[in-house]
């Protein structure tokens, strides 16, 4: 991010603002309860912008029998509602479809946490209003506070009514807010006046949610919650125009946190401002140098401290920096912090006077900030000399390696004595400064200097031999040698930091890349649970397993890393209260803590869609501070990925019930054409035979029935299909009876055509179900029966060629249009090009298609040459698979 004080814009804050473009815009009235106004001013509203010229409509407003509020609604075009059936009512939703055929400027939907009726596209209203702002549509809407998803424990812990319909606080986040808001004295007369509930419900109302303290509270709640967000949109704005300055508007908290016993009294200490200032706070672990020497219980405490921080309601971060006051200033300049709470441990004076005081360095860095100071003890930290001495000391190695160095450099000045002067041998001399620095540090790097200084003197300043020095001279230059060492240790240990953090930086970002890359293609739910479990434990070195939703009590298992994982009744009490609340459990958390795992909740909106169980290989802690970060990210991403494949999934479910309808609506356009016409013959031929029997009747009313029968098994077929449940009966087939029982059954449908077989004898059995085969040729006879020409020949041909049996039905009619041969095999698709009316529902051909391909079959369409006449060919392939034997050599012709 970029900092408060650059001109330039925060590129996330720019890719925020860009996502926004070509959607609609949402504005919601928010109220503290039923009968402040929301509806009424939002229809208010609403009047005003279609008086400036703004296309208006109303989606769906409820009056709730108000006088004011009907009366409003008169002014603004009404889409109608679409009617529901459920359980035998009929209950009126807002038609979405309706409203985007419309497309309006502006949409006023009321009640936005409103829950639809089982069966409508979306389970819920907000889930209609992104919709609509998908398309572009701007959207006005309601909702009261106690509908906010993060506030509905909050409200029914004082209120004692839990609210089931509730809105993503990203809803919220995402929209401008307007407060409608009255005093409770003046919200209590509505309500006793019957202008918000019928009087009878009044009184019980009254008696309990709508209580002077309950409306106070929800009062206090609605505003704040408001100024949270105008405060969170006025930061976006600011960051995306890098625009610098705190801009508090409200203030904001943040607690540096540290490695010490007190860390978690200062997170509760910067809870306690956070509530008195009401306003948000984080807590910050800058990620210095010295962390990576840090022990594990140091480790611990940091993870500790912000897992608290967590609990409490407060947001985490952790940034790396050369310095603690370098990391503290970026970051409550790009946070716009109004406030500081940090932490000031007892040191001697002469500590302060060496490495000077945090605390007065900030203040002097971070003008116009508030910053709380509280006293942290930090005697009781048993591994803080451990990691001074590690950090402050460096290794014995860095100390060996330097002075092999500064020996090897001064065997090599020995060897040049001759032919270097006093100055270049000097210079030799910051080549092991510079590689102590780099390489171990700022300390050991200093020795380096005093060394090469020591060297540089006994072995080539006269006397030789001797640490003294006879030339003033050269007095000057041991000095200057030492002071550049000095200050070449210093440059070279702070570019060493800073490369160490971009490293760290580099490393993490690089996992996080990678994990996306390989798991951004996955589209098998199973196999991407998997590949998160892997990655994880890769990335982190610990146990992994993802848990879903299950019957019972317990969560099911979707993956895990290792097969040996074990779960008892506290881990499996602690995963399920993670899925159910959206908290961290288990190990290392504040809930359920005897778990020897973490399971941390993986959740997209409102929706929980499983847990992440980590679990140290040696019973550690499962998680270090500096793994924090990269763990919140992997979960995020985690989140996402799992998401995009339930949508996958829902739009495939949503595809074919959309599939289901287009057949539903088809069947019942065409039964009432298709059935009706053998119908009307059959009852005329039978009128007709109170006047007289004749054979020309009675041939019509057989065959008027064989071709209503034909058509309700196509039906049936069809609806098997489109069911899943065929059954097959394979079996070795002889072609020949097969074509010749389906041309016999199919005489109807051939009548006043020639039929020629021309099926060798000779073809080798196949197998097939010998009904699902008897099908298909009788489909594809009366589709050449129909579409032939009159009196012209239809062929049934037989080939065994190149290892496969071709069965093909051949006629002399229009043929099929040109590039569409594979079309016509669609559901309630029928030929073109010819200018007879010809029945049928466009069932036939697909019932072909899906009964071929149950049997492990091809069908193949296409035109004959026109040379034989033209027409269509149908061909069923049956691959040499289904072959059962071959009598004779097959033809290559």
């Amino acid at each position: 991010m970029a900092a408060a004080g650059d001109a330039r814009p925060d590129p996330d804050a720019l890719l925020r603002a860009a996502a926004q473009e070509g959607r609609g815009r949402l504005k919601i009235f928010l109220g503290a309860a039923p009968g402040v106004g929301k509806t009424f001013e939002m229809l208010t509203e609403g009047a005003a912008r279609a008086r400036d010229g703004v296309d208006v409509v109303v989606g769906v407003v409820e009056t709730h029998g108000r006088v004011e509020t009907e009366a409003l609604t008169r002014a603004h075009e009404i889409v109608p509602r679409r009617d529901v059936a459920y359980e035998g009512r009929v209950l009126r939703e807002m038609d979405l479809d309706a409203i985007l055929a419309r497309a309006p400027r502006l949409v006023l939907v009321d009640e936005l946490a409103h829950s639809n009726a089982p069966g409508s596209r979306h389970a819920k209203r907000y889930h209609d209003v992104e919709e609509l702002l998908a398309a572009g549509i701007d959207v006005y809407s309601t909702v009261n506070i106690q509908h906010v998803e993060s506030l509905n424990d909050v409200v029914a812990s004082f209120t004692r009514v839990r609210v089931r319909e509730t809105v993503p606080d990203r809803i919220l986040e995402a929209a401008e807010i307007e407060v409608v808001d009255i005093p409770p004295d003046e919200l209590i007369e509505r309500l006793r006046a019957g202008k918000v509930y019928l009087p009878q419900e009044a009184t019980r109302a009254l008696d309990h949610f709508f209580s002077k303290s309950n409306l106070s509270a929800l009062r206090e709640l609605a505003l704040r919650h408001a100024a949270q967000a105008v405060d969170a949109r006025m930061l976006d704005d600011v960051r995306a125009l890098g625009l610098g300055g705190t801009w508090a508007g409200s203030d904001r908290i943040v607690v540096a946190i540290n490695e010490l016993p007190g860390a978690d009294a200062l997170v509760r200490a910067a809870k306690r401002v956070a509530d008195a200032q009401k306003g948000p706070w984080t807590a910050l672990f800058i990620e210095t140098p010295r962390a990576a020497h840090f022990t594990a219980a140091q480790h611990a405490r940091v993870a500790a401290a912000m897992t608290l921080a967590t609990q409490l309601g407060g947001m985490v971060a952790t940034l790396p920096a050369a310095s603690v006051v370098e990391g503290i200033q970026r970051f409550v300049a790009d946070a716009r912090a109004t406030q500081l709470v940090i932490g000031k441990s007892r040191r001697s004076r002469w500590f302060e006077l060496r490495h000077g005081s945090v605390v007065d360095r900030l203040i002097r860095a971070t003008p116009g900030i508030a910053i709380h100071v509280m006293p942290v003890e930090t005697g009781s930290d048993p591994d803080r000399g451990t990691a001074r001495a590690a950090t402050r000391w460096g290794s014995p190695v860095g100390y060996a390696a330097t002075t092999a160095l500064v020996a090897a450099i001064t065997a090599i000045g020995v060897a040049l004595d001759e032919g270097l002067d006093l100055g270049n041998l000097a210079l030799l001399y910051l080549l092991p400064v510079m590689v102590g620095a780099s390489l171990f540090g700022l300390r050991t790097g200093l020795f380096a200097g005093i060394a090469s200084s020591l060297a540089y003197n006994f072995f080539f300043l006269p006397p030789v031999g001797t640490l003294s020095i006879s030339n003033p001279e050269n007095a000057v230059s041991v000095v200057m040698l030492l002071g550049i060492a000095v200050a070449t240790s210093q440059l070279t240990a702070r570019v060493r930091a800073q490369a160490d953090l971009a490293t760290a930086s580099a490393r993490t970002n690089a996992a996080l890349a990678g994990f996306l890359r390989r798991i951004a293609g996955v589209n098998d739910p199973d196999v991407a649970a998997q590949m998160i479990c892997d990655d994880v434990r890769r990335l982190l070195g610990v146990h992994v397993l993802l848990l879903g939703p299950g019957e019972g009590i317990n969560l099911s298992l979707l993956a895990a890393s290792d097969a040996g994982y074990r779960l008892d009744t506290m881990d499996n009490a602690a995963a399920r209260w993670s899925f159910d609340t959206g908290v961290a459990t288990g190990r290392g958390s504040g809930t359920l803590a005897a778990s020897e795992w973490l399971f941390q909740p993986l959740r997209a909106g409102d929706r929980a869609l499983g847990v992440l169980g980590i679990a140290d290989e040696g019973g550690g802690e499962p998680v270090r501070a500096d793994q924090l970060p990269l763990l919140s990210s992997l979960i995020d991403q985690s989140a996402l990925v799992l998401e995009r494949l339930r949508l996958e999934s829902e739009m495939r479910d949503v595809g074919a019930v959309r599939t289901r309808d287009r057949l539903r609506a088809a069947l019942l356009s065409s039964v009432s054409h298709d059935l009706r016409t053998p119908l009307t013959a059959v009852i005329g031929a039978a009128d007709a035979l109170d006047h007289g029997t004749t054979p020309e009747l009675i041939a019509t009313i057989k065959s008027e029935a064989a071709r209503l029968n034909r058509f309700v098994a196509n039906l049936l077929d069809m609806a098997r299909v489109e069911a899943g449940v065929i059954r097959l009966a394979v079996e070795a087939i002889d072609l020949s009876d097969a074509v010749t029982g389906a041309a016999h059954d199919a005489r109807r449908a051939l009548e006043g055509h020639p039929l020629r077989l021309d099926v060798p004898p000779d073809l080798p059995l196949v197998r097939a179900d010998a009904q699902l085969l008897h099908h298909c040729l009788l489909n594809l006879l009366d589709n050449a029966g129909r579409y032939g020409d009159p009196g012209s020949e239809i062929v049934i041909e037989g080939r065994n060629r190149f290892g496969e049996v071709r069965l093909s039905v051949l006629d002399h009619g229009p043929g099929l249009p040109p590039g569409r041969e594979a079309a016509v095999f669609e559901t309630f698709t029928r030929l073109e090009g010819s200018d007879r009316a010809v029945g049928g529902t466009g069932l036939g051909l697909a019932i072909v298609k899906a009964f071929a391909e149950a049997m492990g079959l091809t069908v193949e369409s296409g035109n004959r040459a026109a040379d034989t006449g033209g027409g269509a060919v149908f061909t069923l392939v049956f691959p040499a698979a289904l072959i059962v034997r071959a009598s004779l050599p097959e033809s290559i012709a």
